[in-house]
């Protein structure tokens, strides 16, 4: 699930809240004489209803319980295909596809947003097929192809902006902001599972120096270099951030403060520039802020230590 505080619930309320007062228009204001009245007023109350308690927890909504949503606009668009009186009804069940299909891709992952995408194809598919109102392929068809291509281009299109967001564009890594939401994640997870957790800083020393005596150039090089070597030593659930300029960043989940400390010593051999670290490990009420200042001031003792030797 992408995007965060209330807004994926809040979208996905409103698709559900313009859905049902689109139903109650239509019921209202009936367009055949075969329209089924009846069902668009149920099918409006359940929008509305929706839609209204989506709004009101919007914030409080877990990542299963918008895909149960997209899956079950599915549903109700397939239901209304199927009691759809004409080819016309059933084509016009084309935005309300789209509009699921752009949301799933939005906000949910691209294989994710494949799956919910061929749900609505095939629930409405199977409704028009079932309801057979005369001459309703033809115009079907193209509506179909661009739930599909639309779905898949905004999904990949979004990826691609997730990805551009959250990475550091010199060396690769995950950015500050990026770094911080996902240790949050895995803070609160050690929190509810009891496992450990620890976050490392490395602090280049004399990086300064690098810039003012070979350039610009040459700093930005050893920054790739170093990030490129670390990250060769990780393990897949690691993550390494660039934090600062010359400051990075990680994330060990299922790791004890010591074996954090084990982990910064065998990294040393990745690289002759030095560098500085400090490790914390999780502890019950800790913040990623209070996490990293423990961590932070390990770092400047250890530099202490450094020097005076």
């Amino acid at each position: 699930m992408h995007g965060g505080g209330r807004t994926p619930a809040a979208l996905l309320a409103l698709l559900y809240l313009v859905a049902g007062a689109l139903c109650w228009g239509g019921a209202a204001v009936p367009m055949a004489p075969g329209t089924p009245v009846g069902l668009l007023w149920v099918l409006g109350a359940v929008g509305l209803v929706t839609g209204a308690a989506l709004a009101w927890a919007a914030g409080r909504v877990p990542p299963w319980a918008l895909h149960a949503g997209v899956a079950a606009f599915a549903v109700l668009i397939g239901l209304l295909a199927w009691r759809s009186a004409t080819a016309v009804g059933i084509v016009g069940l084309g935005p309300a596809q789209l509009a699921a299909g752009m949301y799933a891709a939005h906000f949910l992952s691209l294989p994710a947003a494949r799956a919910h995408a061929a749900l609505l194809i095939v629930a409405a598919s199977a409704g028009a097929w079932a309801a057979a109102p005369g001459g309703f392929l033809p115009a079907w068809l193209p509506v179909v192809a661009a739930v599909a291509v639309l779905t898949e281009v905004q999904g990949r299109l979004a990826r691609r902006l997730r990805t551009a967001a959250g990475t550091d564009p010199l060396t690769g890594v995950a950015n500050r902001r990026a770094w911080e939401e996902h240790t949050s994640r895995q803070l609160a997870q050690a929190a509810r599972t009891g496992t450990p957790m620890a976050v490392a800083i490395l602090d280049l020393d004399d990086f300064k120096e690098v810039n003012d005596r070979d350039g610009h150039v040459a700093g930005d090089a050893l920054l790739r270099d170093l990030a490129a070597g670390w990250t060769g030593r990780l393990r897949r659930g690691d993550l390494l951030g660039r934090y600062g300029g010359d400051e990075f960043v990680l994330c060990l989940p299922d790791t004890s403060e010591a074996a954090a400390a084990e982990l910064m010593a065998a990294l040393e051999s990745t690289h002759p520039f030095r560098w500085t670290t400090g490790v914390a490990g999780a502890r019950p009420g800790d913040t990623v802020t209070s996490l990293l200042a423990r961590a932070d001031a390990q770092l400047y003792r250890n530099k202490a230590d450094r020097r005076r030797a």
